[in-house]
């Protein structure tokens, strides 16, 4: 297949570059820094010469959009914002003035879009889209209407000839340098892997190798269009998710943090709570549904196998 992906240069679009490149499909990334053959210059936001890489493909898999890791300002926050919608409209708009449309369109998403909550996990039926949940900082609720907005860009593209899947991933887990479980695991060596503001909050990831199955799955399968969770079936609360990654970090201690140390980390490392406080309990009801098997649908199994293919490929 000829696989077209914008925002394909960041952690996500690296895994999936990476396997799909050794399945032997034909690649391209958009991005705006081209390096190498395979890859096309493309601002995220106007149509241009990359619109011909879009018309006789087989799969575009758009995972542009401003990184979540920064200080969730205004500036920032509009930016995210921007950059999410403002791709999907114009890949929307390739895809439907194409003489050749492609077959699927992937379109990342995040598990964002669900509430804050605790009492019950969200599958893509009967989850609760948040926005509105008492207590919760306001930009919180700013970050959903993105992932709102993000989709319904998908959503309203006229684009009858191509199937639409809009991705609500969880965090993808993998042992590459700078991705979020080299930085998790970083701090779980350091002695600071203990659970943030008690740890009661859920958090929802999926294994690197799963995503990618994940992908090839929804490529394959016809019948499946709309939200789709890309997660694992094991969401679990962070104290007990960091306790695991301690343990396959081989560090028995983790100092905990209350809530304003995890707001000076934050700071200090120009990122913001959200990622660690929101709680995200999210399950793949659909994938599962449809036949879908998880290689590594635990934590401590999934951990333990991103910490030895760290150590193998990055000994420190």
């Amino acid at each position: 297949m000829k696989v077209v992906i914008p925002g394909g240069t960041g952690q996500v679009g690296t895994i999936l570059d990476r396997a799909l490149t050794a399945a032997g499909h034909d690649v391209v990334l958009l991005t705006r820094s081209p390096k190498g053959d395979r890859q096309v210059h493309w601002d995220g936001s106007a149509p241009g010469d990359w619109v011909k890489e879009i018309d006789g493909s087989d799969v575009v898999i758009n995972l542009a959009g401003r990184s979540v890791s920064c200080r969730y300002t205004a500036k920032n926050l509009e930016a995210m914002m921007r950059s999410r919608v403002d791709s999907a409209l114009v890949v929307g708009g390739a895809i439907a003035a194409a003489a050749r449309p492609p077959k699927v369109w992937l379109q990342m998403s995040t598990a964002t879009i669900y509430a804050h909550r605790f009492d019950a996990a969200n599958d893509e039926d009967s989850g609760l889209i948040g926005g509105d949940e008492p207590g919760v900082p306001a930009y919180w609720a700013y970050s959903v209407k993105i992932a709102r907005n993000w989709e319904a860009a998908q959503e309203q593209a006229t684009t009858p000839g191509t199937r639409k899947v809009a991705l609500r991933s969880a965090m993808v887990m993998s042992p590459d340098r700078g991705g979020v479980f080299d930085v998790l695991s970083r701090l779980a060596r350091l002695g600071l892997g203990g659970p943030v503001a008690g740890g009661r909050q859920y958090v929802s990831w999926i294994h690197d190798r799963d995503f990618v199955n994940a992908i090839q799955f929804l490529i394959e399968r016809d019948d499946l269009a709309g939200p789709v969770n890309v997660a694992a079936p094991g969401p679990l609360p962070h104290r007990d998710f960091m306790r695991a990654l301690r343990s396959a970090a081989r560090m028995p201690v983790g100092l905990p943090a209350t809530k304003w140390m995890a707001e000076l980390g934050a700071f200090a490392i120009r990122s913001d709570t959200e990622l660690l406080l929101k709680s995200r309990r999210v399950v793949p009801a659909r994938l599962t549904d449809a036949g879908f098997t998880f290689d590594h649908p635990r934590w401590q199994g999934a951990a333990d196998d991103l910490a030895s293919r760290q150590r193998s490929t990055h000994p420190r």
